[in-house]
């Protein structure tokens, strides 16, 4: 009879996302702010993606994980940023049932994406500064697309597991989530099936797909960084600790907002602290990599000055 009930009221047909709604005097302002960050991540992202593609001198395996970071950023931003500003411009929070369900889904398949692909980029960067005499061996053509194939199989294996059990919960209401966008502890606080197998599940995924990753970032730069302390040049080890130690605050930022919001802030008073450590992974995280990782390369700003060289020369021939 219970079951029957509960059936009875998942008559769901879409959600509301509350977003920002209790700040509606800032929408218009957030929006503004948005949509800058927004058309910055889509330029910097595909930017980088079109310059690792067309130039040749980038054709070696860190700009090849790096193009493939960028991609992901550009979809995993895209699953996100657009329904936001759509809600802060015209007050609409309603979203259906398989639109929910398909965001969640693609933005978890990223985010599992990115855990991986940080972890090859930060090995692939071990081996350039600790391995160097036997880098052209260890990273070969085959064993990075490996490592770019094995990061996206992992990420779309990990959600499909959470989405199939998260398909079978009864939701039945109330169907507002008061989250920026369909993530899956706000979908089991909707649900009144018994989630503790999910959260179970939820958590030896964790430990089985993240945590791996995370701890061979978080050692790769802790061998980068006892290398880069015995470097005799002063000017050498302040340049390379210095860009290491950007990449490592960046991937702290990410795995360590990613750990709070789904391991710490459980609980309706944290509600708003939530929203905010889910914008560092979800808008800082990629913002900012464009610059870290890769905007401030010198192959990257020589590949970007010889594009800029040869529009400028295309432009004046077709005046002439």
């Amino acid at each position: 009879m219970a079951d029957t009930e509960w059936k009875n009221q998942t008559a769901i047909l879409e959600f509301i996302l509350l977003g920002f709604g209790k700040v509606p005097d800032v929408q218009i302002l957030l929006f503004l702010v948005f949509l800058v960050i927004y058309n910055t991540i889509l330029t910097t992202n595909t930017l980088i993606v079109v310059l690792v593609v067309t130039d040749r001198h980038l054709h070696t395996p860190i700009y090849f994980l790096l193009g493939n970071l960028s991609c992901l950023e550009t979809c995993y931003t895209s699953t996100i940023l657009p329904r936001v500003l759509a809600s802060l411009l015209t007050g609409e929070k309603v979203i259906s049932f398989c639109a929910c369900f398909t965001q969640l889904y693609f933005f978890g398949f990223l985010a599992a994406t990115e855990c991986h692909l940080l972890a090859a980029m930060s090995y692939d960067r071990y081996l350039v500064i600790c391995k160097p005499l036997h880098y052209s061996t260890l990273m070969n053509t085959r064993f990075c697309l490996q490592l770019a194939a094995g990061s996206w199989l992992n990420g779309c294996l990990v959600i499909t597991i959470i989405f199939l059990f998260l398909s079978q919960l009864i939701i039945c209401g109330p169907n507002e989530i008061d989250h920026l966008y369909c993530d899956s502890i706000p979908l089991l606080e909707l649900s009144c099936s018994d989630t503790h197998l999910v959260m179970l599940l939820d958590f030896i995924l964790i430990c089985v797909f993240a945590l791996p990753p995370f701890l061979l970032t978080l050692t790769s730069y802790m061998f980068i960084i006892a290398t880069i302390l015995r470097i005799p040049s002063t000017t050498g080890k302040q340049k390379a600790f210095s860009t290491c130690s950007f990449h490592l605050i960046m991937v702290t930022v990410f795995y360590g907002a990613l750990m709070i919001v789904y391991l710490l802030l459980r609980g309706d008073s944290l509600r708003e602290l939530n929203k905010v450590f889910s914008l560092c992974y979800t808008v800082l995280t990629p913002l900012v990599n464009p610059f870290i990782y890769s905007l401030r390369n010198k192959e990257v700003k020589a590949a970007l000055s010889k594009a800029i060289s040869k529009c400028g020369f295309h432009r004046t021939m077709q005046r002439l």
